[in-house]
């Protein structure tokens, strides 16, 4: 009496090749002396040039910064959706990604509401004189967080979030799988994409992120 192999045990006989890497990954983009109130009360002072410290003087480089996202799509005619609550990002990704017409460049911008942490100015007052200052507090807050879903040459679909509220923290997010099927399109060898999310991803990242284009993202001043 045979037993019948399972699919696990005939791939190990036929498999030559095996490379094991990473599936997402997940790449934090900040400035590590402005996640601390101190860090922060610095910045306004010495690099700002202000004579106190206060959030309230954040509002125009968080206001000068949505401008410069809403003059780049504009520019680019590049459309800014709402995600709607409890909407898989990845599927309406998916589907600008299926429209898009040219080999690398910004498919859409997305926004939604999400906690992060942030810094507010509480009144305290001296224990001696009991004259009033201000003070700088970190926090929590729900603000909006800028998704922009981008295809390139090299890494395929990925995108970077930015908080639009300072220290305006980002994210970028790519994935291994999408890298090595651009990568084994441009040798030229036949490959058929799998779903199993359940098994290790084939491969991560190798190339430095040089990527020209990527320059023309806005930027906070």
């Amino acid at each position: 009496m045979s037993v019948p192999k399972t699919v696990a045990a005939v791939l190990r006989e036929h498999v030559t090749l095996e490379v094991e890497g990473i599936d997402r990954m997940y790449l934090n983009v900040y400035v590590p002396q402005l996640q601390r109130e101190l860090g922060v009360v610095g910045f306004l002072r010495h690099h700002r040039g202000h004579l106190f410290a206060s959030s309230a003087l954040l509002a125009p480089i968080s206001d000068a910064f949505l401008r410069a996202i809403e003059d780049f799509t504009d520019e680019h005619g590049i459309p800014i959706l709402t995600f709607a609550k409890g909407q898989r990002k990845d599927d309406v990704a998916a589907e600008h990604l299926a429209r898009f017409a040219l080999p690398e460049g910004v498919l859409f911008v997305g926004k939604a509401q999400e906690k992060t942490p942030v810094f507010r100015t509480e009144k305290r007052r001296h224990p001696k004189t009991k004259q009033a200052y201000p003070w700088i507090v970190r926090s929590t807050a729900m603000v909006n967080h800028y998704y922009f879903y981008c295809v390139d040459e090299d890494f395929g679909p990925f995108f970077l979030k930015f908080c639009s509220y300072f220290p305006y923290n980002a994210k970028l997010c790519l994935n291994g799988h999408e890298y090595l099927k651009r990568q084994l399109a441009k040798e030229g060898i036949a490959f058929e994409a799998l779903d199993l999310p359940d098994d290790p991803p084939l491969v991560a990242p190798s190339r430095n992120w040089s990527t020209p284009w990527i320059s023309t993202l806005p930027k906070r001043s």
